[in-house]
């Protein structure tokens, strides 16, 4: 099972969106399976960081086997979608960063990527108009539309196919709002929705 992500992927507006030149040059990461914490479960505060931020994003669950998958095809591998959170340890990430070193450290920790449960694609009419939302201690921090998203989900596939095989199982982080991210503390209590259902609902412990 591969987890995937791609970064800066949204934009503030339409207008903006008008605006953005898509170059097909995608910035696409991993993380590794461990980093998922599922079934609503409290996540642990990394002890290595003092500096924790938190990334809603919406996940789409690949259904099926394929490589250099066809554009008219791309939607068809979508089996589902979740919400999640991507988190980033930004002290850690700046350490590497200066050394021109992998994200592995800062992207990839244990408990680096809570998720909800994968709601079945046929929930979803029209994947280019799906609300999710992060609310920190009850305040909404994040509010997302995925037709503010830069490269859509199709585009993701189609471009990572190229890359990796992908099958039943996998997972791609599709990024996050272009607004809203910021640092996450012990004791906080983070829920994520999608369409306003509560998917995600944990605390740092």
């Amino acid at each position: 099972m591969k987890v995937l992500a791609i970064g800066k992927n949204y934009v503030l507006n339409a207008e903006e969106l008008k605006t953005t030149t898509k170059n097909g040059k995608q910035l696409i990461f991993s993380k590794p399976e461990s980093s998922l914490v599922k079934d609503n479960k409290d996540v642990e505060y990394p002890s290595f960081t003092e500096n924790l931020v938190y990334e809603v994003e919406l996940v789409v669950e690949i259904g099926k086997t394929g490589k250099n998958i066809a554009e008219a095809d791309a939607a068809s591998y979508i089996s589902g979608i979740a919400v999640a959170i991507d988190y980033t340890a930004k002290d850690v990430l700046n350490d590497v960063r200066e050394g021109k070193g992998p994200w592995d450290l800062a992207k990839g920790f244990d408990g680096a990527a809570p998720i909800s449960p994968v709601k079945p694609i046929s929930n979803f009419s029209d994947l280019t108009n799906i609300n999710f939302d992060l609310k920190i201690n009850g305040e909404t921090v994040q509010e997302g539309n995925t037709s503010l998203i830069i490269y859509n989900f199709e585009e993701i596939i189609i471009f990572v196919s190229k890359y990796f095989t992908l099958e039943p199982g996998d997972l791609i982080f599709t990024g996050t709002p272009a607004y809203g991210t910021g640092q996450i503390h012990k004791g906080d209590h983070l829920q994520a929705a999608i369409e306003g259902e509560l998917l995600l609902d944990f605390k740092m412990i």
